[in-house]
């Protein structure tokens, strides 16, 4: 799920808000192309502000007039929607623990804490109506939970 205005790092919270709308478009291209979350906002952060401490007033102008689904759903056409009805998985990672799609190539977000995992999956999963399949540190399944419309919310 990408960033929004209304759902970003806590670390923006204190951002002047044309920079921390354009640390989520960039923040959300870097999440897109593959990057770790826990890259991703440093480094949008230094490149909003670096953004806005060149851009003119005309062009920061300009920015604040385009809309949020622009920055959030950036190249839409590339989106993936084979991976919408796929069940989304908290898997052992070297990193902590792993949110990634069923058959995907890579997780899309890390944790250090499990239940954070577990957490955004569920929010993947509820809003492509699929399950969540969380795993044990030996790869075995621990618990299940549905997001379909017949089933919504069970374990």
């Amino acid at each position: 799920m990408p960033w929004s205005m209304n759902d970003y790092p806590s670390s923006w919270k204190n951002l002047n808000s044309t920079i921390r709308k354009k640390a989520i478009e960039i923040g959300n291209s870097m999440l897109k192309d593959g990057h770790k979350e826990s890259d991703a906002i440093p480094i949008a952060t230094e490149q909003a502000k670096k953004w806005y401490d060149d851009a003119s007033e005309k062009e920061r102008k300009e920015f604040n007039q385009t809309s949020e689904s622009e920055i959030t759903s950036p190249d839409e056409d590339d989106s993936r929607p084979e991976m919408m009805e796929k069940d989304v998985f908290v898997l052992p990672h070297d990193d902590g623990w792993a949110v990634q799609s069923e058959d995907a190539k890579q997780a899309s977000n890390v944790y250090d804490k499990k239940q954070d995992a577990v957490e955004r999956a569920k929010e993947i999963a509820e809003k492509k109506q699929t399950a969540v399949i969380v795993h044990t540190k030996d790869n075995s399944v621990e618990k299940k939970f549905n997001y379909d419309e017949e089933t919504k919310g069970k374990s």
